[in-house]
């Protein structure tokens, strides 16, 4: 914990992979963006929600593998507290990004887009990624803060505060798991 951040790490994107919409991006799509945008330009969301921001991104660089991030989650926001606890449970680690493309060829035969360029705007935290492989790598140690206006929870609150965001996000799941 870094004051009233929660920080994580992963991978928003995986170089070469095909995503569930058919796009594969490849290495080096991201270079433009992030040295004009830089971390400050990409916002951190809950869901690809622009009205749930729940925190900020502290690097994004591309490597061999694809996007790796290393955000902030903030304990200051309702909902920054609650990814928190659901990373921690182990119910929330996908990563997703939103984004224009800039550069793509489409490959007409195999009905796969190519993306080369991007125009990155904002990587959110999300229950299904687009990416199957764009997850949070969750830190060993990573658990829900015992903080409060009023002072610390005990752990019995603090496992009641989790516990509550667990049975609210499966709520909100529950109509579209009905349809699959």
């Amino acid at each position: 914990m870094d004051g009233l951040f929660s920080p994580f790490e992963g991978y928003a994107c995986l170089f070469g992979q095909q995503d569930l919409g058919r796009d594969i991006i490849a290495p080096g799509a991201f270079a433009d963006t992030l040295a004009k945008r830089g971390v400050g330009g990409v916002r951190l969301l809950y869901q690809h929600d622009p009205a749930e921001p729940i925190g900020v991104w502290a690097r994004l660089t591309e490597d061999a593998i694809g996007l790796r991030v290393e955000g902030r989650l903030s304990l200051e926001v309702k909902r920054g507290r609650e990814v928190v606890a659901l990373i921690a449970a182990g119910a929330l680690d996908g990563l997703s990004i939103g984004f224009k493309a800039v550069e793509a060829r489409t490959d007409p035969r195999a009905r796969v887009r190519r993306i080369t360029r991007i125009d990155l705007w904002e990587v959110s935290v999300v229950t299904f990624p687009m990416q199957p492989g764009a997850r949070i790598r969750r830190p060993d140690g990573l658990r829900m803060p015992a903080l409060t206006s009023s002072g610390p929870l005990s752990p019995a609150a603090a496992s009641r505060l989790a516990a509550a965001a667990v049975t609210r996000a499966a709520a909100r799941l529950r109509p579209h798991l009905a349809s699959v």
